[in-house]
């Protein structure tokens, strides 16, 4: 019998939950912001947002601490179309806080409140509902839930039940703060690039998960992981992406930028949506830059996330350059 559409996710990613408290002014550090936005967020989060913007079933595993910011949480997922229930919570721990300083164009700090332990971290591997996860269509991890127990168990626990079936992504998204040492992130980068089949990241990024930032050698090495597409992002020089049959690389869409934290996860939604729709690599880059480029014009990240028809507009005002 063939499986209903309804009873599986097209993208079920798994990390990070949290509020993003971003400034109203820019140029100034924090001591001298006066007001803020209170926006959702957190890497996967975000992805999953993203993803809903373009019309895809998503849902989030995840959790937050039995608090205020917790039930906002669950509201604006719903709000912005995520299904939330694998969204848990966990008490005597607070929802995560986080503040950044916007000064454009490329310069964003951030500030994680996430101690002792974020919620996100203590997901279980018994508690998971590892025949959603073995059947969506996309399944999206991030590096930062190997960073601790027993966030690390739990993903390797889902990897196993998913068996490395195709569009299994790794977001390479190494931040170092939630790592004791790079050492150890690439430990551990490694152990998981064998359960995956897309691996997703920055030239920094590449250079923690398999020590390489020239793009062409980065990808070239996850591929020699085991992965069947590498998406190496380089900034203003673009988008590398390579099979082992295939080699796309396309620029970036040049934009003035207000706040550039969000761009990776816009494009994260938006390369699961052109994946899902089996069009040719390069236009699922191009669609996905675009994508990203459009929230790094804005100041948020979640309600920063563009529609299908926004980017296909400029994707299409676009078509005669690339001709």
């Amino acid at each position: 019998m063939t499986e209903s559409r309804d009873s599986r996710f097209d993208v079920l990613t798994i990390g990070r939950i949290g509020i993003d408290i971003y400034p109203l002014q820019d140029g100034v550090g924090l001591e001298q912001v006066e007001t803020f936005g209170k926006f959702l967020g957190g890497s996967p989060t975000n992805v999953a947002i993203a993803a809903a913007r373009h019309g895809l079933r998503t849902a989030v595993i995840t959790a937050t601490g039995d608090d205020p910011f917790g039930r906002y949480a669950h509201s604006e997922l719903q709000r912005l179309g995520v299904d939330d229930r694998y969204v848990g919570t966990v008490p005597g721990l607070n929802t995560p806080v986080t503040f950044c300083e916007i000064f454009p164009p490329d310069d964003f700090p951030l500030y994680f409140y996430r101690a002792p332990i974020a919620p996100d971290l203590v997901l279980a591997g018994g508690r998971l509902d590892l025949d959603a996860i073995s059947r969506a269509s996309i399944y999206w991890s991030t590096v930062t839930g190997l960073s601790v127990e027993p966030s690390r168990s739990a993903h390797h626990t889902a990897w196993q039940a998913r068996g490395r079936a195709p569009l299994t992504i790794l977001d390479l998204d190494y931040r170092p703060m939630f790592w004791s040492s790079p050492e150890a992130a690439t430990t551990e980068v490694d152990r998981a690039l064998e359960r995956v089949t897309v691996a997703v990241g920055n030239r920094e990024e590449c250079e923690i998960a398999v020590g390489e930032t020239e793009p062409q050698r980065a990808a070239d090495a996850l591929l020699e992981r085991g992965v069947e597409l590498a998406i190496v992002k380089q900034g203003p020089k673009g988008v590398l992406a390579k099979t082992r049959d295939e080699t796309v690389e396309v620029p970036p869409y040049p934009v003035d930028v207000v706040n550039g934290l969000g761009a990776g996860d816009g494009f994260g939604g938006a390369l699961c949506y052109g994946l899902l729709q089996d069009w040719p690599l390069e236009r699922v880059l191009r669609f996905a830059n675009i994508a990203g480029a459009i929230v790094a014009t804005r100041r948020e990240c979640s309600t920063a996330m563009p529609s299908t028809a926004e980017v296909e507009a400029i994707l299409e005002e676009t078509a005669d350059v690339h001709a």
